[in-house]
């Protein structure tokens, strides 16, 4: 039987394919496009390998798109009516019982049965990845933690993948809340190498949660060509940039960067990310001519078969800031009666009732101006749309619109909570100051609501705290 990269065992294939699926394997932990190129190529040269039909499967539900995943199912079901699993390695067929699993849109058992695979195969570096993704989808920050960490000791500082599994485990590290470790372990992974864009990412979201944006933008721009081209990240480390400009209130920057990075995104990631950023500037009254109209357009073909939560609320984000309610209004009745279907095990399912329609709801009306309405959908749910998928980072649109509308509906009682909360989590935003200065003005309080501007002001030419407040 021949091995892979990482001594580990793999049936059906010579050393060409298994050449071509260390590559893919390789290109995947680096997030690069080749992913694709490299396991269509192992599968030219052994259309039987299981690992690579595994892989190939993998990666056409991870898109979250629903063409990917339909073609995802029916190569993956052509193989198994082809296939002898007795052949293959208990590994193998844990491995294809997984992919079943993610291809069956149970995301929680996938996660667990990779789970298994790494407690037995620590080493299993898809199993790691695949796992990786699926807990961010699932929005399970401890899971995104302990899966990597669970399987460092197994690996060692020679090893040309090592860093790509720190930066991963830097993510995950900071989605629990451990900024400072987030931060270590994500610049150990970028000394170790320079392009991992996975550590990047990880200690450009360890800066954003702290408010250190002055240090993320110098972090980002200190290796720009490192991050910026050649990764299925370009566009959301840009987002990232765009969140440091927006806490500095460059408005014309962010737009800039929109105009010539977020605009025109074909994937769903992708326009997940404009559709975030311009949510963000239409809470604030920013008005971005002709730009919401284009990204509406682009969402419709990733919406006609119910996939991810995440991506209706934010094709939904589009719809209203275009003024396009009749298109919300038709994917949401759409999503409401996929969640009446019987669908067992489907997590997509449950997330979206518990999270996708309130908060598509709580958008819709924010775009109608019923700031009630929003406040009595999203109060809710604030401290479970982690259910949907996504970051803390990417979350917070969520929040920041049920802040918005419970200072419009002058829901002040909720909204010196909700101010609170962000001010002590992180002194250092001046976003968050600038919003205790308008919940002081709402109050009649115009002294406290100076000094609150004066402090966002202060905070925005300092580019928040070093060390930042966890």
């Amino acid at each position: 039987m021949t091995t892979d990269q990482h001594g580990l065992a793999v049936s059906g294939a010579g050393r060409a394919a298994v050449r071509h699926y260390d590559r893919a394997v390789d290109a995947l932990l680096h997030f690069r496009p080749e992913v694709e190129a490299e396991t269509a190529a192992a599968l030219a040269e052994a259309p039987g390998f299981p690992m690579a039909n595994v892989l190939s499967a993998y990666l056409g539900m991870l898109t979250t798109e629903p063409a990917p995943a339909r073609e995802a199912r029916e190569r993956f079901a052509a193989f198994l009516r082809r296939a002898d699993p007795t052949a293959w390695s208990p590994r193998e067929r844990a491995h294809a019982e997984a992919a079943g699993a993610l291809l069956g849109g149970d995301l929680t058992r996938c996660g667990a049965l990779l789970a298994r695979i790494t407690e037995r195969h620590p080493r299993d570096a898809l199993a790691l990845a695949a796992g990786h993704q699926v807990d961010f989808f699932t929005g399970d920050a401890r899971s995104l933690r302990d899966r990597i960490g669970g399987a460092l000791s197994a690996w060692h500082d020679d090893d040309p993948h090592y860093g790509h599994l720190l930066g991963m485990y830097a993510f995950g590290l900071e989605e629990a809340g451990h900024y400072d470790r987030s931060e270590e372990v994500g610049l150990r992974a970028v000394e170790l190498n320079r392009r991992d864009v996975w550590g990047i990412h990880a200690v450009a979201h360890t800066y954003e949660m702290q408010g250190r944006f002055g240090d993320g933008i110098r972090f980002l721009d200190e290796r720009v060509g490192d991050w910026s081209t050649g990764t299925f990240f370009n566009v959301h480390t840009w987002w990232h940039y765009t969140l440091y400009a927006l806490e500095r209130g460059e408005t014309g920057r962010v737009l800039d960067i929109y105009d010539a990075v977020l605009a025109g995104g074909e994937t769903a990631m992708q326009l997940l990310d404009a559709s975030a950023l311009l949510w963000r500037l239409y809470l604030e009254g920013v008005v971005p001519d002709g730009r919401w109209a284009a990204l509406a357009d682009a969402w419709p073909d990733k919406m006609d078969e119910a996939c991810h939560a995440f991506n209706d609320m934010h094709a939904v984000m589009a719809y209203v800031g275009a003024g396009r309610a009749g298109e919300a209004e038709r994917l949401i009745a759409a999503r409401e009666a996929y969640v009446r279907e019987p669908r067992p095990g489907v997590t997509n399912q449950a997330m979206t009732a518990r999270v996708g329609l309130p908060v598509c709801r709580a958008l819709v009306a924010y775009g109608r101006g019923d700031h009630d309405r929003v406040v009595e959908l999203l109060q809710p749910v604030r401290h479970r749309v982690n259910e949907a998928g996504g970051s803390h980072a990417q979350r917070d649109a969520v929040q920041r619109t049920l802040l918005e509308s419970a200072l419009r509906a002058g829901r002040h009682e909720l909204a010196r909570v909700l101010v609170s909360e962000r001010v002590h989590l992180r002194p250092c935003s001046p976003f968050n100051w600038l919003k205790r200065g308008a919940l002081a003005e709402a109050l009649g309080d115009r002294a406290a609501a100076a000094a609150a501007r004066d402090e966002a002001a202060r905070l925005a030419l300092a580019g928040g705290s070093v060390g930042g407040a966890e």
